[in-house]
């Protein structure tokens, strides 16, 4: 092989590196951007995408990044075999029966009937009761871009026998919520969500959550 020929597989393969290395700098900054870029507003608060596994997403705002220990939660889970509204009440009404079946007490269900011109919806509210803390999750059933989504805002609150510290966050923010959640336009469409980043692996403790369960 003649020296010429090996200068040139030298610099090709340097050019390769190079490029490669680009290529991870820019996925990197991509990253960071994704983790320092609001993914949603809800309440008027920033949320941060945090973990993604599947159709399950969750985000939490600023200064709330450890997931196994968070105040306030949004989790959009998508179905993707929901296309009508036949489809989406009957993953609520599953949904709502896994609920019941953890041990969560049920605040409150409602749905509302289809318009000319917007599907039917479903709203779950239901508190689940744990040796260390106490969380309510409101569920928004919803169809986006012709596609089956539940909206989950969740709220905990940390310690022992904290239920009247719970049941005055309700009277203070219950009927709050709901109006938002219910109200809220700027819902993440399934396709946006599919962008985000996949995380292989989830703490225990997560993946114990009912309130995310789908």
């Amino acid at each position: 092989m003649s020296v010429l020929l090996v200068r040139v597989r030298v610099v090709q393969f340097l050019a390769a590196m190079t490029l490669g290395c680009i290529s991870l700098d820019a996925q990197h900054a991509r990253a960071a951007a994704t983790a320092t870029k609001p993914a949603l507003v809800f309440g008027g608060i920033d949320y941060f995408h945090r973990w993604s596994q599947n159709d399950q997403h969750e985000f939490t705002p600023e200064g709330q990044e450890n997931l196994d220990k968070w105040a306030d939660m949004i989790t959009i889970n998508v179905y993707q075999s929901a296309h009508d509204g036949d489809a989406l009440a009957a993953k609520a009404n599953a949904v709502l029966e896994n609920y019941k079946s953890h041990n969560g007490r049920v605040l409150r269900t409602d749905s509302v009937p289809r318009t000319p011109d917007r599907p039917a919806e479903h709203f779950i509210a239901v508190v689940f009761g744990r040796p260390n803390f106490i969380e309510v999750a409101f569920a928004r059933f919803k169809l986006v871009n012709g596609v089956g989504c539940s909206i989950v805002y969740s709220h905990r609150i940390y310690g022992e026998k904290v239920g009247d510290q719970m049941s005055a966050w309700l009277n203070d923010n219950g009927p709050k919520t709901e109006k938002i959640l219910m109200e809220w336009n700027n819902i993440p469409s399934p396709a946006s969500l599919r962008e985000l980043a996949r995380t292989e692996s989830r703490p225990g403790e997560r993946k114990a959550s009912s309130s995310k369960s789908q």
